[in-house]
């Protein structure tokens, strides 16, 4: 893959970052979609595929970008395919900040050390490339605007903002609700755009637990004595909820 197009992960920062902060809005649910935007750009390389519900890798080649090809090699030695509310709500350790550092070291933002509350130190990112960030920003308003069906990489882009909840950080207040809406609206036009979307969405609704293996048999349990504890408590209530599995979270960058 060549490094002439920026990647739809890269993309998707750039709509995030406040140029007036120099933060990048929606920091939690940014690192879902920045994981959901690795699958989006690997299945337009022509590496995965969407096979239902899950992503199955169909060409294993490297495609030149070493973020894009470390997530490509994890999916290959998935052995199967995986669901995508899996894949993007396992962890993925400083996946923005990997990205940031990617835009710094391309010229596209620049990175302003700083301090919190005068003690803790904090990095700061301004864009230096406005006219990227404007061009961006301008095929979104153009799909939204004209209502034309985009190109499958800004119905991606567009998926994953919503998704993500960058509507009320790139159309702000009751004004922007139209263009709000239409920016949902754009999820149809590009099927990988529009699952991976879904399963950002899913896994902030707390949908992206895996099911728990059975424990093998004469396996031991461990120090903690569970039946003991267990025999002592109350059977609940007719009606009473039930606590699911804790919920794998996305680990990224602050």
């Amino acid at each position: 893959m060549g490094r002439s197009r920026r990647t739809i992960p890269e993309e998707l920062l750039l709509l995030a970052l406040d140029p007036t902060t120099g933060t990048t809005a929606q920091p939690q649910s940014l690192d879902l979609g920045l994981a959901g935007a690795q699958l989006v750009e690997l299945a337009l390389a022509g590496r995965i595929a969407p096979d239902g519900d899950r992503i199955a890798v169909v060409m294993a080649r490297p495609t030149g970008d070493p973020t894009l090809d470390s997530a490509l090699e994890l999916l290959r030695r998935r052995g199967s395919p995986v669901r995508a509310v899996h894949w993007i709500g396992g962890p993925r350790l400083g996946l923005r900040q990997t990205y940031l550092t990617h835009l710094e070291r391309c010229g596209m933002v620049h990175a302003v050390a700083g301090q919190m509350c005068g003690v803790l130190p904090t990095t700061r990112y301004q864009a230096t490339e406005t006219a990227i960030s404007r061009e961006i920003r301008a095929r979104l308003d153009n799909a939204i605007r004209t209502g034309v069906p985009p190109d499958p990489r800004t119905a991606a882009l567009a998926a994953l903002a919503h998704a993500v909840g960058l509507g009320k950080h790139l159309y702000p207040g009751n004004e922007g609700r139209s263009s709000r809406s239409r920016l949902r609206d754009l999820i149809r036009h590009d099927p990988m755009g529009g699952l991976v979307a879904h399963a950002v969405m899913d896994v902030q609704n707390g949908a992206a637990a895996p099911p728990r293996r059975p424990q093998a048999a004469g396996a031991t349990a461990g120090p903690v004595r569970q039946p003991a504890a267990r025999a002592a408590e109350p059977a609940s209530a007719p009606g009473q909820a039930r606590h699911g599995h804790g919920r794998m979270a996305r680990v990224g960058a602050r």
